[in-house]
């Protein structure tokens, strides 16, 4: 669906939707015969969410501006995750759903976190912190540590580069996406130009490739 969304094609968007939505009908319709609930209750408790969730824009509540917004949402978060059981009334980042792509995942735990002050104050600790963990792995590779601790350190730094995004400003995982995309763009460049020598990718030619990948940057900076 996302890659629908930024190609703009609506054919496909279009197709993405009926995909999603015979996933909720057809949950909806399992539940309903346990005896749970039915689709209009699925229908029903999103309204009310969007309804409780935003009493400026369907009730008389004043919230003059994005903080006070913000500010009443947490507060009703809050309280549905009071309403949901003692633990998530007591941990802070329950809720924090586990299935999420684990870049939106890191984001969200973040912004849990620094909504009680723990966070960096300045954006240069961001960059130490990153350059921290990238010290740590690369401490990790040098002592021929064990593949899970390994794991761990690269965990580390991708997750401080997440907090480094957010930082800035930037999502993580459109990010991402964007960073695949150039790459696969500009390798598929790479063996246009290869195979206008009549010649293939192959680790022989990995200098020329190396060549080709530059005079395509170059090209996008110009474009």
């Amino acid at each position: 669906m996302a890659e629908a969304i930024e190609n703009e094609d609506m054919e496909d968007l279009r197709d993405e939707f009926g995909d999603l939505l015979f996933q909720v009908v057809f949950h909806a319709r399992l539940a309903e015969e346990q005896g749970s609930f039915g689709f209009a209750e699925v229908v029903d408790t999103i309204c009310d969410k969007m309804v409780r969730r935003h009493p400026h824009v369907f009730g008389d509540a004043d919230l003059s501006d994005e903080q006070a917004v913000r500010a009443n949402w947490e507060r009703e978060k809050a309280a549905e995750r009071a309403r949901k059981g003692a633990e998530g009334a007591r941990n802070l980042l329950a809720g924090v759903a586990r299935a999420l792509p684990a870049l939106v995942r890191a984001e969200r735990l973040q912004r849990r976190a620094a909504r009680v002050g723990f966070d960096w104050e300045e954006l240069n600790g961001v960059f130490d912190k990153v350059r921290e963990e990238l010290g740590e792995c690369r401490q990790a590779v040098a002592e021929h540590a064990e593949p899970t601790e390994r794991v761990h350190e690269v965990g580390d730094l991708l997750f401080s580069c997440v907090n480094l995004a957010r930082h800035l400003g930037v999502d993580a995982e459109q990010a991402l996406r964007a960073a695949n995309r150039r790459f696969e763009r500009r390798f598929q460049a790479i063996e246009t130009g290869l195979r206008a020598r009549g010649k293939a990718p192959d680790p022989s030619l990995r200098e020329e490739m190396e060549r080709l990948w530059e005079v395509v940057k170059r090209e996008e900076r110009h474009a």
